[in-house]
């Protein structure tokens, strides 16, 4: 008992400086934080977000609406209100949610309501998302400012966040997939169909038109 009573004021006083630390510096005690968008389609806004450094993860699923536990087909048919969208999970001391969100509206069309390059439709529409309201605030000096940048109005809204659901597990990823797939160009592995895609699409073409030298990766245009 002595030995414990003797150790009790160390761990206290390690406790209160692990306090003070966490305190002092938020942004280290906070290991991860979460960007919510729409994009259009979800392979190629998860596969541009994954090769950002910084990036934990990119899952790609569906917001936005009030229809629960939507399916693809649900989303896609229209009336459930639910954009395609992404949740990326990201490391704030390595890249920062305006960063981010710099990135994410230099590559999409953020002057289109109708959805997003060959694909249309409230589904396809672009969208932020946010939680509070310092995010807001952030995602509107982004939105100012990506706005002057491009000389045109930006349609793209700020919603406030709701239940993301998941997307089915063969939309995960899917842009470096290996399972076979049947498409108009005929039986492709999911990487293959996915540039064959994106490329027919116009997706890079069209950002690169837009932004140019700015367009965040639009390869090869």
């Amino acid at each position: 008992m002595r030995v414990l009573e003797k150790l009790k004021p160390f761990v206290l006083t390690s406790l209160i400086a692990v306090g003070l630390v966490a305190h002092g510096n938020p942004v280290q005690a906070q290991s991860s934080a979460v960007l919510t968008v729409a994009g259009g389609c979800f392979w190629c806004v998860e596969s541009d977000f994954e090769s950002v450094p910084g990036v934990i993860e990119a899952v790609s699923g569906y917001t936005g609406g009030t229809t629960q536990d939507p399916t693809y087909k649900d989303v896609t048919g229209g009336g459930t209100g639910h954009f395609e969208a992404v949740q990326i999970t990201f490391d704030p001391t390595k890249v920062s949610r305006k960063r981010l969100l710099e990135l994410f509206f230099r590559s999409v069309d953020p002057t289109d309501s109708g959805g997003q390059f060959c694909d249309r439709g409230d589904s396809y529409r672009t969208a932020i998302f946010v939680s509070n309201s310092e995010e807001n605030a952030l995602a509107r000096e982004v939105t100012a400012e990506a706005q002057h940048a491009l000389g045109q109005k930006i349609v793209t809204p700020i919603l406030a966040a709701q239940t993301f659901y998941k997307a089915e597990d063969y939309h995960q990823d899917y842009y470096k997939g290996q399972s076979l797939v049947f498409t108009r160009f005929g039986p492709k592995r999911q990487a293959e169909a996915y540039k064959r895609y994106r490329q027919a699409c116009g997706r890079d073409a069209r950002v690169a038109k837009l932004w140019g030298s700015a367009a965040s990766f639009a390869k090869g245009h």
